[in-house]
């Protein structure tokens, strides 16, 4: 049996939550632990913590030392970072989701803050139990390197986007793929409010929205967080999609990794829309 504490923080507002079994199968699932042995999954996860904390948490702060690896189970959280007077968003995580995996390896400080946007059930796995598995079983400290391989492809992505791109082609870009991940669709939905997804961009309020509203003229209508793109070969001409920067894998029940996630799609798949 794997030991599981619900804890308390020191928030009035969290709750704590107990372990079922159909939340150890869906870690279980997870490309990180999917080929553990039984005895080191126990292992890992011997004395982990789930926690249900309310929307608008604080989990850690850069600066902080990293005490355990987080698996997001349920809600969503946002990564961001500061720096003189000045916030940025790096990434916002859904389910089923690890972060600060290379602090946990390296036992070193938190690069990045994490914050809950929606409340949020956070399963706390030891850092050092893990930093142990990694060192004693080789296939688990290949399966850590893989995942960690993904992040670091999508930081490349990430980087790219903001430095070969305008504003204006990253958020026509965005939208295509939040299209695409959506189901296709001509209508879908903006899953995050406007003055965090000008954040994730790279992008001022004011130059967010200014930039929507250019999008009309390519197709675009937004009311609210509703987005319909009527001319998406249109709005394709502006963004020109790139399978080396964009990664337009649609949102599925299967959990997969940051691994997994980039290995699709093919390097020749052709993204334009049907």
């Amino acid at each position: 049996m794997i030991s599981v504490k619900a804890v308390a923080s020191d928030r009035d507002t969290s709750r704590p939550m107990p372990m079922r079994p159909a939340d150890l199968e869906r870690v279980k699932a997870l490309p990180l632990f999917s080929g553990a042995s039984e005895r080191l999954f126990r292992d890992v996860l011997a004395g982990c913590f789930l926690q249900r904390f309310p929307a608008g948490t604080t989990l850690l702060m850069e600066g902080d030392p990293v005490d355990f690896l987080y698996v997001l189970m349920d809600g969503s959280v946002e990564l961001g970072a500061s720096w003189n007077d000045k916030d940025t968003t790096l990434a916002i995580l859904r389910p089923v989701s690890t972060f600060i995996l290379a602090a946990v390896i390296l036992d070193a400080e938190s690069l990045m803050s994490a914050r809950t946007i929606d409340r949020s059930d956070i399963l706390m796995v030891s850092g050092e139990a893990m930093r142990r598995a990694a060192g004693e079983d080789a296939a688990f400290g290949f399966a850590v390197a893989q995942e960690m391989a993904g992040c670091y492809r999508g930081l490349v992505r990430a980087i790219k986007n903001q430095k070969l791109r305008g504003g204006l082609e990253r958020l026509a870009n965005y939208l295509i793929t939040q299209r695409l991940r959506q189901g296709g669709g001509a209508t879908f939905t903006l899953p995050h409010e406007k003055r965090m997804l000008a954040s994730l961009l790279g992008m001022t309020p004011e130059n967010f929205s200014r930039s929507l509203a250019t999008l009309a003229d390519y197709g675009v209508e937004i009311h609210g967080a509703e987005v319909t793109i009527n001319r998406p070969a249109t709005l394709e001409r502006l963004a020109k999609p790139d399978p080396l920067i964009d990664n337009h894998q649609p949102v599925t029940d299967t959990v997969t990794g940051k691994a997994q996630r980039e290995r699709w799609p093919l390097p020749n798949r052709d993204f334009r829309a049907a």
